[in-house]
């Protein structure tokens, strides 16, 4: 995918920098070769399957194990692939090697392919205190909006056949 892709043992390296033994480290998919997964010094370890996984590959190694994309909040979505069209939440996403921008199609991306956010993981509690949900309107608010339009049309046709 990249010619300067790094070895998997720097990649543990890198990983385990950040990730401690308390903590959740989710995996997007595309794990490569199992015999490293117990080398992260996670106390869980979360792996949303992608295209080059194979499920019966990494049962013992992940405590949860998703063939699909994953919402983890009404505002957070977890997948392998980037999802498109959902303009209410963040996706957080692997498999897109060449970057993607952090909105396409009104929707807010952070990729996190393993080139493209340096072989580093983020951490998910740190970005949230950092705002980057404050700009996503909710879908419970929208949905709220949308009937609350509805009912002032439907007040505005009664006054206006009144009038008549």
């Amino acid at each position: 995918m990249d010619p300067n892709w790094i070895t998997p043992e720097e990649q543990i390296e890198i990983i385990n920098s950040i990730v401690g033994k308390g903590d959740t480290f989710v995996c997007l998919g595309d794990v490569g070769d199992p015999k490293y997964v117990p080398m992260i010094k996670a106390r869980k370890k979360i792996l949303l399957l992608g295209n080059h996984d194979a499920r019966g590959a990494y049962k013992d190694l992940f405590s949860e194990i998703y063939a699909g994309p994953l919402f983890i909040s009404d505002k957070i979505l977890l997948s392998h692939e980037p999802v498109y069209g959902l303009t209410w939440c963040l996706n957080i996403h692997g498999h897109d090697h060449s970057g993607i921008e952090a909105y396409k199609d009104g929707c807010k991306h952070i990729n996190l392919a393993a080139n493209v956010c340096g072989y580093t993981p983020i951490n998910l509690g740190k970005i949230i205190k950092d705002g980057i949900l404050s700009d996503i309107e909710s879908i419970h608010r929208i949905t709220i909006d949308k009937a609350i339009e509805k009912k002032m049309k439907k007040e505005e046709e009664k006054w206006e056949e009144m009038k008549i």
